[in-house]
Parts: structure tokens; C-alpha cells; sequence
């Protein structure tokens, strides 16, 4: 079972993880105010969804929970990260608070899923790319609204044929 926790202000990406569910199948939606250890724990693969603010922050909600993420036992669990930006509003920052939850949880001993090409996309830098792809799904719905179900269906279909 997947857990996909989402934060969101304006609701695009809460959107996107809901279609994310909708196409997976077998998950559960869990905002990301409504996260502990345990509900971490209880998933054997994780999808964490954050919008990137000003000038890379986190979604708000997402910092209180920082902890929880850090703290939890991820060893072992599969984890993937998708996000919403704006890539031409905040080119040197587009997608950097994928790139912090990243950083919270690379040696948690997890294996991180989910790369995604950054062909398609104009920005100048981004936290969030490492070997040339993003470490999750970047989503644009300022610039690029008319691709995200198609960029989210083709991400799903590389997380379920792996």
C-alpha cells in the first residue's frame, strides 16, 4: 500500500496527489497536518507531495512535520516525491522544496523512486535535480497546467513497471 502525503495551499497539490491516488490504485491521501510515525510506518511505499514557495520554501504545513520525517523509520521503504512550481516565476528556484525533503530523508535508509527528466522545462536551478533529473515528478500548473494528468500518468507507469 502507498501512502501519498501532500501539502498545499491553494489546492493544486492536493490536486495532483489526488489524481496520483486515482491512477494508482491501492494508496491512501493523508495531509501532510495530519502526519505522525506512525502513519509513516505503516506504508511500505511513500509519495510526498509539496508546492515550492517564494524562493524554495516549503509548503507551510510541511514545516511543522519536518521532525516526524526525520525521526521516522524509512529503512527499507520506498519513497518518492512529486511537487508543484513555478518555473519561470522562480526559475533558480523551481522545485527546491523537493530537493528539502530530499535532504531530510537521504540516509534514512530508503530507496528514493520516482526520477523525472527535466527535458520540457526552463529553469536556471533547482535543488531538486541530481544527475540530471529531478529527484520526483515537477509539475507546473501556472505555466503548464495542461500537462500535468499526462505528466502524472506516465510517472505512475515508471513507479508501477520498476
Amino acid at each position: 500500500m502507498t501512502g501519498i502525503i501532500w501539502g498545499s495551499t491553494l489546492g493544486n497539490t492536493e490536486r495532483a496527489a489526488t489524481i496520483i491516488a486515482e491512477q494508482l490504485g491501492d494508496s491512501e491521501l493523508i495531509a501532510v497536518v495530519n502526519l505522525d510515525s506512525e502513519t509513516l510506518e505503516k506504508y511500505d511505499t511513500l509519495l510526498l507531495g509539496s508546492s515550492t514557495w517564494g524562493f524554495g520554501d516549503l509548503q507551510d504545513d510541511w514545516d511543522s512535520k519536518l521532525n516526524v520525517l526525520k525521526e521516522a523509520n524509512l529503512k527499507g521503504k520506498r519513497v518518492g516525491f512529486f511537487g508543484m512550481g513555478d518555473q519561470y516565476g522562480y526559475s533558480d528556484t523551481y522545485m527546491d522544496a523537493l530537493g528539502t525533503l530530499y535532504e531530510v530523508i537521504k540516509d534514512s535508509g530508503c530507496s528514493i523512486i520516482g526520477s523525472w527528466p527535466v527535458a520540457g522545462y526552463s529553469f536556471s536551478a533547482s535543488t531538486a535535480v541530481i544527475d540530471g533529473a529531478f529527484i520526483g515528478l515537477a509539475l507546473d500548473d501556472d505555466n503548464q497546467p495542461e500537462q500535468t494528468e499526462e505528466r502524472i500518468t506516465s510517472w505512475i507507469s515508471s513507479l508501477t513497471n520498476k
